[in-house]
């Protein structure tokens, strides 16, 4: 079941939030959204799950469109949270299961083996206004997926959380994506999306600057990162022809060069200059595609 957006558009009046988008979500994978604040990327999510009308195009999951029919099908979370802060963390998911398909039986039996799995059993009977930030996220993805959705959307899926509860939102995010479920979200942690995506779109100003396999579009970059780790003075490298940044670090240094022919230069006038705990060429991270293609750091 391909997701599938052809040549969408999105205006608010005269501001055009998506511009003439084209992409293609593979089946049963963990797809990534990056772009800064006004991207694109809620509008877009938002007018793959209908909620939103396209003003020109097309949007089609199995080469249909979806609509409230499918709802049972999909699961979906929103940035901004949408939880009855009033209501009990089991009164308020089995409403929202039987909304799914789901019976209360199932439900009930769904919500207590992800609030087992995240490790907040105890808050069944609790309040969501009673809980953390971080474990109300925990409670609205549990939403999101208890019904056993086919396509997940997650907007912001690891924001408040702690880096413990992070690394258990990964997990499960990761262990859903390899029962079948087609995962899409978006992150401001670049190391998250580059840690679990094999595709990426990366969205400015509504437009697709960069997109595709995330190996390829490095490998295609073209500039590659290099690190070494000396108490010797590095300063020399910044005049090699092919440095493009330099950064200083306590333990050493952190370079951009031209392409990877340059790190033998550098290796060969480290030579002699004292002792090199480490000499380690990398490619691009994510971060600086997006400060490339965007002209901004995304955290």
């Amino acid at each position: 079941m391909a997701l599938v957006l052809s040549n969408v558009t999105k205006k608010f009046g005269e501001h055009i939030a998506v511009d003439n988008l084209n992409l293609e979500i593979p089946d049963r994978e963990l797809f990534g959204f990056l772009g800064g604040n006004g991207a694109g990327k809620t509008t877009t999510f938002r007018m793959i799950l209908g909620l939103l009308d396209q003003t020109a195009g097309e949007i089609a999951w199995n080469e249909e469109s979806i609509n409230y029919h499918k709802s049972h099908l999909i699961g979906y979370l929103p940035e901004e949270r949408g939880l009855y802060p009033k209501l009990k963390v089991k009164e308020q998911l089995i409403y929202l299961g039987k909304l799914r398909g789901m019976t209360k039986q199932s439900a009930l039996a769904a919500l207590k083996r992800w609030l087992d799995r995240f490790h907040v059993s105890h808050y069944i009977d609790k309040k969501v206004e009673e809980l953390s930030k971080g474990n109300q996220q925990k409670i609205q993805f549990i939403s999101a997926v208890m019904h056993r959705p086919e396509l997940v959307i997650l907007d912001e899926p690891f924001s408040g959380l702690d880096p413990i509860n992070v690394e258990m939102m990964k997990e499960a995010v990761v262990d859903i994506k390899e029962k079948g479920t087609s995962v899409v979200f978006s992150s401001h942690q670049m190391d998250h999306v580059e840690e679990l995506c094999e595709n990426i779109c990366i969205l400015r100003e509504g437009n697709a600057v960069v997109q595709g396999n995330i190996k390829e579009i490095k490998r295609s970059f073209g500039k590659k990162n290099v690190r070494i780790d000396s108490d010797e003075s590095l300063e020399f490298l910044r005049e090699v022809d092919g440095v493009l940044s330099f950064k200083q670090r306590n333990d050493g240094c952190e370079l951009q060069i031209r392409d990877e022919n340059v790190s033998q230069e550098i290796f060969a006038k480290l030579s002699g200059n004292g002792f090199i705990r480490k000499f380690e060429l990398e490619e691009p991270s994510l971060n600086d595609i997006f400060i490339e293609k965007v002209g901004e750091n995304y955290e």
